[in-house]
């Protein structure tokens, strides 16, 4: 179907569309700002032709909500490309061209093991292994000062080496290249001129920050999905210019901001956790929207589970979050993930102890009971035995469910352990619980926070079915579900700001003799943050975030402090940020250290759009049940089952119970009583002393 109008297409429609691609499904959420219509939809993905899903959506809501692409108005897209190139192993082969002596950077990295207490930990291969890096005679010392300039000679033999050795792609990363990206600018414009066919990347050009390792390994990602990113992107261009949608394709960047897919080409690092930060965006906007503030969100897919914690209504941000087995060293959204999901398979080891994840069954062929041809036991398949799914179609009439088939499939497990079908569903449902239960753990000890001061919200299409239960295993006594949990990321787009992170490494005192230096630092990443938002089309007044990773003199790492602008005439307010940020996360300060400022960073952002949503009337009232569905509760047990287009606001009703909607379906363990908000979203709350 092309751009022409349907019968009943409204083009004076003005549609804000967010589109966020998965394991399993593409997810989209469409806004009509004209009318405050919010539609949504779920699309099964084609991992033979990724992105086809997008045709296949905007014909359903052409057909379905009469949108003409020709009034889409903001078009902003969340992608799992970058990450699963990584995941799988399936990225460009590369080449990297260092300093002469320093070729084992890549390898040695910090000298430590992801798990130091594990006697099984392994560090994983490097994504440049050893045979394609490639030492040149070139030194720039740490003041920016060159005394070796680069042998041409040494340039054009390593470019040689690398295309007879297959190379793709070249990565330039040269010490000290923080100071002054000149040097390996020089390099590129020599490989450039020797293999025009090659693309090229240099460290300081994707993150110039100090320490070697964190640049290098920065870039080497970057240039590592950057053709299967490209070549996505291209294609998603030319599938929005097939529709005549006018708006330009944006992007969900891991700083939970947007940029436009143009340059997500080149910049392909920024979008690597695309996906899971336009989640907790949205879940962070629908929090607002709730009246919380403090809020642990729970995001569970086909392939896996991811976490994040919202503290005083603000999205935690690191720069050491983890791409499948490598540190990604800038600025993101802090997210935990595990290989827990729906698809995810149950197998028997072989020492007859059963295990989940973190293999999944994906879209194609999927769990068991969605018919297509898997005949392996999943977390879905589980919940299908339960009792918890079956009782109504998936996925927007996408999907029946075949119980029928879930228990075949639960029932080889069972076999295997000698265990009734019922009892291994449950310890399949048990063991993914347990196994997330692990990682929130370690998010909520890193963050030093009480959970029991949370609510969770669970969101995505498996967040619903298990988070209740994690939530009573953790101790926490709320739960959140929003009206439409499974579209989520896609809403985090339609919400987002436009948001570019700048660096300067300054590597200076706190003092006054530094203050110069300082102040000279933020006026240049204030030219780059204007620059950028002017380059991706914003015209009005920005918000401008500094940031500074400072240490005390002799400490080899450093801390995030938030400063503001004002505070660089006042270095005594620069001093008293870093003592109480230090003490807030160390219970230890030392007023009279020295202190060190060895980043500046910026946060240029854009503010996005404030949708605005409609409110239900809340007229507290028993909720109609639809009928009574037989539940596995260590025993069969009748339990309610209601549409959540029939729970208006103020409906209220007890657990157990089953709340099925077309995106997703709610299991409420027994002991939560449930009551509907102004916004429709469901509000859980656990009883004192309830079983766990």
């Amino acid at each position: 179907m092309d751009g022409t109008a349907a019968p009943g297409a409204d083009l004076t429609a003005d549609w804000k569309v967010g589109v966020d691609i998965g394991g399993t499904f593409m997810d989209f959420c469409a806004l009509n700002t004209v009318s405050g219509r919010i539609a949504s939809l779920k699309v099964l993905t084609t991992p033979d032709d990724p992105g086809a899903e997008l045709l296949t959506g905007l014909d359903l809501l052409h057909d379905r909500e009469s949108l003409n692409p020709k009034t889409i108005t903001r078009f902003v897209h969340g992608t799992t490309v970058g990450i699963n190139t990584i995941i799988q192993r399936a990225g460009a082969k590369l080449a990297l061209i260092t300093n002469a002596g320093f070729e084992d950077v890549i390898e040695l990295a910090r000298l430590r093991m992801p798990e130091m207490y594990s006697l099984f930990c392994h560090r994983p291969d490097p994504l440049i292994p050893r045979d394609m890096i490639f030492g040149i005679p070139a030194r720039l010392r740490s003041d920016g000062r060159e005394t070796v300039a680069p042998e041409q000679g040494a340039i054009k033999s390593a470019v040689e080496s690398a295309i007879a050795a297959g190379a793709q792609g070249i990565i330039i990363s040269l010490l000290h290249s923080w100071r002054d990206g000149a040097q390996e600018a020089r390099v590129r414009s020599a490989i450039e001129a020797y293999a025009p066919d090659l693309f090229v990347f240099t460290s300081s050009e994707v993150w110039p920050v100090i320490r070697e390792y964190e640049r290098s390994s920065t870039a080497i990602l970057n240039g590592y999905v950057h053709p299967r990113v490209s070549g996505y992107l291209a294609a998603l261009e030319q599938r929005l210019s097939s529709k005549s949608v006018p708006a330009r394709a944006m992007l969900t960047k891991s700083n939970g901001g947007l940029m436009t897919a143009g340059e997500g080409r080149r910049d392909c690092v920024s979008m690597l956790l695309s996906g899971t930060a336009s989640g907790v965006i949205g879940a962070a906007w629908l929090a607002r929207q709730a009246g919380e503030s403090r809020i642990l969100t729970l995001d569970i897919g086909g392939t896996s589970a991811d976490f994040a914690l919202i503290v005083e209504g603000e999205v935690q941000y690191g720069t050491d979050e983890l791409i499948g087995e490598f540190p990604l060293h800038i600025p993101s959204v802090s997210v935990r993930s595990i290989g827990i999901g729906g698809g995810s398979i149950a197998a028997v080891d072989e020492h007859g102890v059963l295990r989940v994840g973190p293999e999944s069954a994906g879209s194609n062929p999927g769990p068991a009971c969605y018919g297509r041809g898997g005949n392996e036991a999943t977390v879905t398949d589980a919940m299908a035995v339960c009792g918890w799914l079956g009782h109504s179609d998936m996925a927007y009439g996408q999907l029946q469910m075949d119980v029928d088939l879930a228990k075949q499939a639960v029932g080889r497990r069972a076999d295997q352990l000698g265990r009734s079908i019922e009892e291994t569903a449950q310890a399949i449902l048990d063991i993914a619980v347990s196994e997330m239960f692990v990682e929130v753990e370690k998010l909520s000890s890193r963050a030093g926070v009480d959970l029991r001061d949370f609510a969770l919200m669970p969101f995505g299409g498996g967040g619903p079915m298990l988070g209740a239960f994690l939530a009573r295993e953790l101790g926490m006594r709320r739960v959140i579900a929003p009206r439409r949990p499974g579209v989520v990321s896609a809403l985090g787009g339609l919400v987002a700001d436009l948001r570019g992170d700048f660096i300067r490494t300054l590597y200076i005192p706190l003092s006054k003799a530094a203050q110069p230096d300082l102040k000279a630092g933020f006026d240049a990443l204030v030219d780059e943050g204007q620059s950028w938002l002017a380059a991706q089309g914003f015209a009005d007044v920005p918000v401008l975030m500094l940031f500074a990773d400072m240490r005390y003199a002799g400490q080899s790492h450093e801390i995030d402090v938030e400063l503001e602008t004002a505070w660089l005439d006042d270095l005594t307010k620069i001093s008293d940020a870093f003592h109480t940020t230090h003490r807030r996360i160390y219970d230890f300060d030392d007023p009279a250290g020295r202190i060190e400022i060895v980043n500046l960073r910026l946060s240029a952002i854009g503010p996005g759009p404030e949708p605005e949503i409609s409110a239900a009337v809340v007229d507290p009232a028993p909720a109609r049940t639809t009928r009574k569905v037989p539940v596995y509760l260590n025993g069969w047990s009748d339990v309610p089952l209601y549409d959540r287009a029939d729970l208006g606001g103020g409906a209220e009703f007890d657990g157990p119970a089953i709340v099925a909607q077309e995106d997703t379906t709610f299991a409420i363990p027994k002991c939560a009583t449930a009551r509907t908000d102004q916004h429709l979203n469901i509000h859980l709350s656990f009883s004192e002393g309830s079983d766990v």
